[in-house]
């Protein structure tokens, strides 16, 4: 038993002072990794005034019963929705205008910025702006487009939580870059 004792305190004793003797490397951050499908898209079909390019990924539901041709995207696993809704111009350019702008200016009271980019697309008859909002705004991207005569289109996204920027941002990037080639992709039948 004494012979076992003095054994147990020998490997003990060499471990430790063998342990001890590397140097120590505190071991990096961890940065949590989302990561999105490829986007897939495919023309949506339905009885409107226009018509657009969604992700594949997103599903669409009628919005409104009572209004026609307003839509929404849900993103399920990304736990937002893009809303998108259809006016038609009637002598009305001016204060659907000053709606979509003010929609956004709601924004800024939680927003860190508002960056605006004017979209044209002359060919088309497509025109209209996107705003991209930074901090823990309630949206993140906005836009409208119009074809100054009898159209006009109003999109947003909104996340089914609190807004918390740095939490949602890379949701938001992903989401964002659908709604930019919605507007690209956006025709006037």
């Amino acid at each position: 038993m004494k012979v076992a004792r003095v054994f147990f305190t020998v490997c003990i004793s060499i471990l430790f002072f063998c342990g001890c003797g590397g140097e120590v490397i505190p071991k990096p951050e961890a940065m949590l990794r989302l990561s999105y499908p490829t986007p897939k898209y495919k023309e949506v079909s339905f009885p409107c005034h226009y018509t657009f390019e969604k992700n594949e990924y997103s599903k669409l539901e009628n919005a409104r019963r009572n209004k026609k041709c307003w839509y929404n995207l849900d993103y399920k696993r990304l736990n937002a929705t893009m809303y998108i809704s259809y006016f038609e111009i009637n002598n009305n350019l001016d204060s659907l205008l000053r709606d979509a702008q003010n929609l956004t200016q709601e924004h800024f009271i939680k927003a860190d910025g508002i960056l605006q980019e004017p979209y044209i697309d002359a060919k088309n008859k497509v025109y209209g702006m996107f705003y991209e909002v930074s901090g823990d705004a309630a949206s993140q991207s906005q836009f409208y487009v119009t074809d100054s005569v009898n159209n006009f289109v109003v999109g947003s996204i909104y996340f089914k939580v609190k807004p918390n920027y740095d939490s949602i941002l890379p949701a938001a990037n992903y989401l964002r870059n659908d709604m930019k080639h919605i507007m690209e992709t956006l025709r006037w039948k």
